[in-house]
Parts: structure tokens; sequence; C-alpha cells
């Protein structure tokens, strides 16, 4: 669980970064996770996302995806949702929460 600081300081680096991907009316699927998983496994905070035709209402998808990848929903701002994992790499710059 992430403190209040913790979500300031990711929402900060996360305003910078352009989403890696995207959830439309297909729903979550299985490649999809493995996709964002190995993103976070390479960059620990990544903005994804979520079309207008997209099932669901934005923030519980977006929490959903965070249960699913074993991550922390760092927000849901509109339609783009900020996913954060601490890396198990060595080689991977950590951020400093």
């Amino acid at each position: 669980m992430l403190t209040s600081k913790q979500r300031s300081t990711l929402k900060a680096l996360a305003a910078n970064i352009t989403p890696i991907g995207q959830v439309g009316k297909e729903g979550i699927g299985e490649n999809m996770l493995a996709s964002f998983s190995d993103c976070l496994e390479k960059r620990e905070l990544i903005k994804i996302h979520i079309l207008e035709n997209a099932d669901g209402d934005p923030k519980i998808l977006g929490r959903e995806l965070a249960e699913k990848l074993k991550a922390e929903c760092v927000i849901v701002i509109g339609r783009k949702a900020v996913l954060y994992r601490k890396s198990g790499r060595k080689d991977v710059e950590h951020i400093k929460i």
C-alpha cells in the first residue's frame, strides 16, 4: 500500500510519460497483461489509456488491472490509469519513493 507522499511522488513522475497501451472493448486479455507486466518490470511506472468503448468505469478497470498485475493503481485521471510495481530486476534503475 502506498502512502500519500509516495503516491504524490509517483503522480509527478507519471505526468511526463506517455501511455504504453490501451484497454478497449475487448477488455483485459492475457496478452495485454503479459505485455503490461513486462513493461512494469522494465519501467516500474506505466500509464495506460482506457478507451471510450471499454466496458466499465475507468477507475474500476484501473484497479482491476493493478490487481491482476500485482501492482498499485497510483491514480486514474479521466481515462488514464497509472500503475506502479517495484521491479525485481537488478539491471533496472529503481524509482526512489
